[in-house]
């Protein structure tokens, strides 16, 4: 035991040394990184809690982590990654996930969020707000979205000034389900697969104390 988890910090330290040095914008992009998906690998074969959605582990999965890198990229960042000369014209400013109990303990609260700097026009937010379900599988999630949102937050660069939150929801017999699966889980990063293999690396946000 104490053999893993020396071997997790190492693996850890060298897995997030490997992400800084890619930087926000690429390790966001649909550029998969074989050294990275390796450690990865590595990591999720000594999984220090292999059932995440055991409800004793619930609150361990419960805050806000920020998406440090995605395999495949995600929605947001495929369809910016398709715009002719995206490279500099669209800056990602951050991209992070909610997680919160729901209304039972076989349910969880998702919020998807990413906060965009767009040409002329600012910054914008734009939000998924859906829920994670599950049964006797305690690793395996299927996702849904009910809402979608956007905002610009600092438009045309204005910082003091904001549009309302324009929300849209989504009725229920167009919601769509998804897999997902927690491979990895700890006090500091997460480690998410979705059904195409895509690999999803989240660091916890921790709230400075006052």
């Amino acid at each position: 035991m104490v053999e893993n988890d020396a071997t997790r910090l190492a693996l850890k330290s060298e897995l997030l040394q490997c992400i800084d040095k890619l930087g926000l914008q690429q390790s966001l992009f649909p550029i998969p990184d074989e050294s990275i998906d390796k450690l990865v690998r590595h990591l999720e074969s000594i999984n220090p809690i292999p059932h995440a959605l055991q409800a004793n582990y619930l609150p361990s999965l419960f805050g806000n982590w920020q998406l440090v890198y995605a395999s495949q990229g995600t929605i947001v960042t495929r369809q910016i990654a398709s715009i002719p000369d995206f490279w500099g014209a669209i800056k990602i400013k951050r991209v992070w996930q909610t997680l919160a109990s729901g209304s039972n303990t076989r349910n969880i609260l998702a919020s998807n969020s990413a906060q965009l700097e767009l040409p002329i026009l600012g910054e914008w937010q734009l939000q998924a707000n859906g829920h994670w379900k599950w049964g006797t599988d305690e690793k395996t999630a299927t996702v849904s979205f009910n809402s979608f949102s956007i905002q610009a937050t600092k438009p045309f660069g204005l910082s003091n000034w904001s549009f309302p939150e324009l929300k849209i929801p989504v009725l229920e017999f167009l919601q769509k389900e998804a897999l997902w699966i927690t491979s990895y889980l700890d006090e500091e990063i997460r480690i998410g697969r979705g059904a195409t293999d895509n690999l999803f690396v989240f660091r916890r946000e921790v709230t400075p104390s006052i």
